[in-house]
């Protein structure tokens, strides 16, 4: 259960998204995701100067004219969330403002995608995983449900351990047509993912955000400390200064890219809505 404090964080967070994702972000948005698919609208005489790749061959031969199908862009868009509540999200060194982590980062993130798809009048949905699927809310329009995607980001805690090949194996037999998946992780994940993100990204217009803490690439040199792995509940006593990431953001980047997702990288120290229009840009230029 979420304490009066919490409630009242999410509500601040659910006003201040609502006012930010103005037409500029939402324009950006639609310009990145545009187009699902087109939809077949009807057949017509062929005119000079339409694509020979469209004619309705089994109408022609009937008509002994050539006729050629017309299609139209399929504007409703499905937008699903997809976002990590393992332990290793609750870390945060606090940010601009002394109190965020990866986990507040990714309840603004996923509040701004949401607000995002509703302005555009699109279905959207979340999925949030730790060692499993926790929970699974269906794409709806409704702007009150982008209150419950943001609820849901905020309040979520599940396991210890990150397993985020099964919630993409659960998605991918959930997900019947085209849609929009954005990933939201630090993706430090234990279990070969790249597979599962590849098919996904065959079917899907797949997105990935990283979420990293500048804590997580360099820490203070403060002398020997005592750390504790926020998944695994294991101590060790380690020199700060000999602290090394096991696998680096950039690496970790360089491999959601190569898996065939636009990824981008998301520290807890930027403004998350800047880091979306960046994102949103670069998606458009690819």
């Amino acid at each position: 259960m979420l304490t009066p404090e919490e409630l009242k964080q999410i509500r601040r967070l659910h006003v201040q998204l609502a006012r930010r994702v103005d037409s500029p972000l939402a324009g950006e948005y639609r310009s990145a995701f545009r187009g699902q698919g087109m939809e077949f609208e009807e057949v017509r005489p062929y005119l000079p100067g339409d694509d020979v790749r469209h004619i309705d061959w089994n109408v022609t031969a009937r008509a002994n004219a050539p006729f050629i199908k017309t299609f139209r862009e399929e504007r409703e868009l499905t937008l699903v969330l997809v976002i990590d509540v393992s332990g290793s999200m609750m870390f945060g060194s606090g940010g601009k403002d002394g109190r965020t982590d990866k986990r507040l980062q990714v309840a603004r993130l996923s509040g701004a995608l949401a607000f995002a798809a509703i302005r555009n009048r699109d279905r959207v949905g979340l999925l949030s995983f730790s060692d499993g699927v926790e929970r699974y809310l269906p794409p709806r329009k409704s702007r009150g449900h982008a209150w419950a995607v943001i609820q849901a980001a905020f309040e979520e805690v599940g396991g210890n351990q990150t397993g985020l090949s099964e919630a993409l194996d659960q998605l991918s037999r959930t997900l019947k047509r085209r849609a929009v998946i954005c990933v939201l992780s630090d993706f430090i994940a234990p279990d070969g993912y790249q597979r599962q993100l590849g098919l996904l990204g065959r079917r899907h217009n797949l997105n990935c955000l990283l979420l990293t803490d500048p804590l997580e690439e360099r820490l203070p040199r403060v002398g020997l400390i005592e750390l504790q792995d926020a998944e695994t509940g294991r101590r060790r006593l380690v020199d700060a200064s000999a602290v090394r990431p096991a696998m680096p953001a950039a690496e970790r980047l360089s491999t959601l890219r190569r898996a065939g997702a636009r990824a981008s990288l998301i520290r807890t120290d930027r403004d998350p809505i800047v880091e979306l229009h960046r994102h949103f840009r670069s998606a458009e230029r690819r």
